[in-house]
């Protein structure tokens, strides 16, 4: 497990220097982060609440929250990526703590809320993360901004098949240094999932309750706003808010 996660770290240290060049990485993009930032007001308690955002690579949702009047608390394995996200905190004026670390083993709450976005398939044990953030929220709320990213249907296959090609006619860049390794792969109980289905039943494990679930419709919208329109349609997913309280 320990080479896992050290394999994971220089991996995103090596992506931090390209994963802000994909709009819905930084959420650069205007309008989608208008979108993010009503998906977040939506689902986490009223701002001046606490919030630990897990897995924040660049900061993204970090800062957004921020600027919604949250006290953010930015955690990641990455040096690399904090350093990027602290930057931009500075330029804009913003006031996050950051701390350098796994998502395992998070800073002392209490917090109000725990909040992740696409970070839990990275994760070797995730129904230990998942308790781990109950633990430091203990009378506070989960937020899960997923995706289904493990569709493997015909359909599926045969539209990212399609935007590999046009992605490589066009000479667009990739959104990633390189793929995830398949090994690492291997080690990912959560990995390409292809319904929320086993992320439900894993926030249940660990101890939350009452889970309820909403497409994100205003971000996919956004997203695809950006992309070149065959391009969006081709690679466009569902993505959800999964909320729960300790």
């Amino acid at each position: 497990m320990a080479d896992v996660h050290e394999r994971l770290r220089e991996w995103w240290d090596r992506d931090s220097h390209t994963y802000d060049r994909a709009r819905s990485h930084a959420v650069s993009d205007p309008v989608e982060a208008a979108a993010w930032r009503s998906a977040l007001r939506a689902a986490l308690p009223p701002p001046g609440a606490r919030v630990l955002d897990v897995g924040a690579g660049t900061g993204a949702l970090s800062l957004l929250a921020a600027e919604l009047g949250y006290r953010a608390t930015a955690l990641d394995l990455s040096p690399g990526m904090l350093a990027r996200a602290e930057r931009k905190a500075k330029e804009r004026g913003l006031e996050i703590e950051f701390v350098v670390g796994s998502a395992t083993a998070p800073p002392p709450g209490p917090f109000d809320a725990v909040m992740e976005r696409h970070v839990l398939w990275t994760l070797p044990d995730p129904e230990r993360a998942l308790r781990a953030w109950r633990s430091v929220a203990p009378g506070g709320r989960l937020v899960l901004l997923e995706g289904v990213w493990g569709e493997r249907r015909l359909l599926r296959r045969a539209r990212d098949a399609a935007a590999e090609a046009i992605r490589r006619l066009a000479r667009t860049p990739p959104d990633h240094h390189a793929p995830y390794p398949e090994d690492v792969l291997a080690e990912l109980p959560l990995a390409r999932l292809p319904s929320p289905a086993p992320l439900v039943e894993a926030v249940y494990r660990a101890g939350w309750r009452a889970v309820r679930i909403r497409r994100l419709l205003d971000v996919e919208w956004a997203a695809r706003l950006h992309e070149p329109a065959v391009l969006g349609w081709l690679e466009h997913r569902p993505r959800y808010a999964l909320v729960a309280d300790a």
